[in-house]
């Protein structure tokens, strides 16, 4: 069985169908990453199955079970699967630390004393054990964006979704937040990300799946995506951005 599936989920914002009858199957410890063009609902999708957005119609099942069905409490589903979105969305009058500390807290009852040496371990694991302290704008954006990977981690995920998390950085930067990923990866995270990052996609994905037009065109290994692609959409997109 699947860590995640979904099922013909479908999403539109009045006359404007973003996803299309989506099919995707994501087992546990599996890196995901989706590409395609802008507005080909990368990002709804990410949004629908951290239920950020309510479907249209579909399923979504995590461990076997819907989790898309109408009146459930989203807020145990989220707990289960983070989301890291572009914008680092710290606020600014807290601390780093605070900011981590900030949901387990509120959802989970947990006492700042309980969560002082897992949350110092995170920032430790991710090379900002020096920056508790700090306030976001004290921060660099590659900082603020492995705060704000921190913070997801600090609910103990099953799966952590990863929305063009390296759009807003300096070139210079995204190296930095992308080794983060690696290291999740390599201890068995389950990983579904929004890319324009190609190169990396090619070498740390289990598996890519290509969307236009809301809706999966071609998905498989790296290398059959980027080396041998079967649809004409896919080409068209990869000779673009490759």
């Amino acid at each position: 069985m699947a860590k995640l599936e979904l099922r013909g989920v479908a999403k539109a914002f009045g006359d404007n169908a973003v996803c299309r009858g989506i099919d995707l199957s994501v087992e546990e410890g599996q890196m995901v990453c989706l590409i395609g063009p802008s507005g080909s609902g990368k990002s709804t999708l990410l949004r629908c199955i951290n239920l950020l957005e309510p479907i249209d119609d579909g399923e979504i099942m995590l461990d076997g079970e819907d989790i898309s069905v109408p009146g459930l409490d989203p807020q145990p589903v989220r707990a289960r699967i983070g989301i890291v979105f572009q914008s680092f969305n710290l606020f600014p009058h807290m601390t780093a630390a605070e900011n981590v500390m900030l949901a387990p807290r509120r959802v989970h009852g947990k006492s700042r004393e309980a969560l002082a040496a897992p949350v110092r371990a995170l920032f430790q694991r991710f090379g900002l054990g020096d920056k508790m302290g700090h306030y976001p704008d004290q921060l660099s954006g590659g900082q603020q964006q492995r705060v704000a990977i921190i913070r997801a981690l600090a609910m103990s995920p099953e799966i952590m979704l990863f929305d063009e998390i390296t759009s807003a950085l300096d070139p210079e930067l995204v190296g930095e937040v992308l080794d983060v990923l690696r290291q999740l990866r390599g201890e068995g995270m389950t990983m579904v990300l929004a890319t324009h990052e190609m190169a990396f996609a090619r070498e740390v994905a289990d598996k890519v799946c290509f969307l236009d037009g809301g809706m999966i065109v071609e998905e498989g290994p790296p290398a059959t995506i980027f080396s041998t692609p079967q649809e004409p959409r896919t080409k068209a997109f990869l000779k673009r951005v490759v």
